[in-house]
């Protein structure tokens, strides 16, 4: 158990330095998929418009100037309005965007369980058939059925 939790702690340390790094040290590609395009609606890494490529330059030139990442989306939010980021941020009302999609799918497995439940208890309950000692464990055979299942066999085997 401590030779678990050890390795989340490890697993958790080592990602928030690689997310500290990728803010003060962005790349072109991580904020290509970051950014969208204001003329075609898609990410920069899957636009051809010109305003994209003048964008990636622009990037990279605030890339190359020491801009972190944040600063980057900043001053592309200026220019550009909101619309340009992928992801809307996570305040205000825009924190809709984030929190409806979860609280859907937690109301969604809700129904779910209580629909499976309310299924498995309208089932009628199997009837419990007491074994008589001398069918070997098992229900007797009403006499008429058990005659006609004795000529059924005798014509066949005939």
């Amino acid at each position: 158990m401590r030779s678990a939790l050890a390795l989340a702690l490890g697993l958790v340390l080592a990602l928030a330095g690689t997310a500290a790094a990728s803010e003060a040290r962005p790349t072109l590609a991580e904020l290509e998929r970051e950014v969208v395009c204001p003329t075609c609606h898609t990410t920069l890494e899957l636009s051809s418009a010109p305003i994209a490529e003048r964008m990636r330059a622009f990037i990279r030139r605030r890339i190359a100037a020491g801009d972190s990442k944040s600063e980057i989306k900043a001053k592309l939010v200026d220019n550009f309005g909101e619309g340009v980021l992928a992801a809307p941020p996570k305040t205000g009302f825009n924190l809709l965007a984030w929190l409806l999609p979860l609280a859907g799918g937690a109301v969604a497995v809700v129904v779910l369980g209580v629909a499976a439940r309310r299924w498995a208890g309208s089932r009628p309950e199997p009837e419990r058939v007491v074994a008589d000692a001398g069918t070997n464990g098992r229900a007797p055979i009403d006499p008429e059925l058990e005659r006609r299942l004795d000529e059924e066999l005798a014509r066949f085997d005939a």
